[in-house]
């Protein structure tokens, strides 16, 4: 059996390099979605985003197929695809019932199941965002809701409910709630939500970590709705 050792050759370099491309023009067109650079309900028009960022339509075809999948577009039959609109307040209301009937026995859950691996993983990602945004620019607020989004996951992950874990993937909700916020968000309070929950959950204390996710989301919530 002869084994390649030259990495793939220029067909394996020239596939990466494609994928380097497509996952740079998603990165784009999300952050133009996400920070205004096209408004909620406005039209994509394929070949003037491809004018842009100086490439062809297929990669911003591949990108918008992956933001619908996220929920940030929606395809029009016949005439390509629109940006979502932002959520409505009962929209809002809706999500947040959802999260509420979900997180806080999964946050209970996660408590009475806690390992020192399942500690050391909460933790790292408590050290992964250690303080809030300090400005109001986009990359920042990127980052704490990436990590907003991954502790929610991981204790849901940690519960063990395949089913909860999916639905709450499903619903993309930080992805809607980050576009209303961002640049408003209460970064430092909602850092010291996710300590007092996750201190909880490694303490092994289900009605304690219950009763602060409830906290949390309740704040969360109230937080948002009286910016709309």
């Amino acid at each position: 059996m002869r084994v390649n050792t030259n990495g793939g050759g220029p067909r394996l370099s020239a596939l990466k390099g494609r994928q380097v491309l497509a996952d740079g023009v998603y990165e784009q067109i999300r952050t133009l979605i996400m920070n205004d650079g096209i408004a909620p309900g406005d039209r994509v028009n394929i070949d003037e985003v491809a004018r842009e960022l100086d490439v062809s339509g297929t990669p911003v075809r591949e990108a918008l197929a992956r933001l619908e999948s996220e929920g940030l577009v929606v395809r029009l039959p016949l005439r390509g695809y629109r940006v979502t609109e932002l959520l409505t307040r009962d929209e809002v209301e809706d999500m947040y019932g959802l999260r509420l009937l979900l997180e806080p026995p999964s946050a209970a859950k996660a408590a009475s199941v806690m390992t020192d691996r399942w500690a050391a993983a909460l933790q790292a990602e408590m050290a992964s965002c250690p303080v809030a945004p300090d400005d109001d620019s986009y990359e920042d607020y990127k980052a704490l809701s990436a990590h907003d989004q991954r502790l929610h996951q991981l204790i849901l992950h940690i519960a063990g409910n395949e089913a909860v874990e999916a639905a709450f993937e499903r619903t993309h909700c930080h992805l809607h709630f980050f576009r209303l916020t961002y640049n408003q968000t209460s970064g430092v309070a909602a850092l010291a939500e996710h300590r007092e929950i996750v201190d909880a959950m490694i303490a092994g204390k289900p009605a304690q970590a219950r009763k602060a996710m409830i906290g949390h989301l309740e704040t969360a919530r109230d937080r948002l709705l009286v910016k709309m």
